[in-house]
């Protein structure tokens, strides 16, 4: 499976929350409401899933630091 690039992911996670209070802040504007839907919609298709939730649960767990595991020779 190809893996989205991280600063891909990265700055698109961060325009998503920031979207998120924008809309939190004027729910009724609808253009700020599509906006963020189409945000979000990217976020689903660059992690490979359908939902929101999912998107964000995967992003977050890609970006994670991981430690280099360490096997004995």
């Amino acid at each position: 499976m190809l893996l989205p690039d991280r600063n891909t992911v990265e700055r698109l996670l961060r325009h998503y929350r920031a979207q998120e209070l924008t809309l939190l802040a004027g729910p009724c504007d609808l253009t700020v409401r599509r906006r963020f839907e189409d945000t979000a919609y990217t976020l689903c298709v660059l992690m490979g899933v359908r939902s929101t939730p999912e998107a964000l649960r995967a992003a977050e767990h890609y970006l994670t630091p991981r430690t280099p595991s360490t096997t004995p020779l």
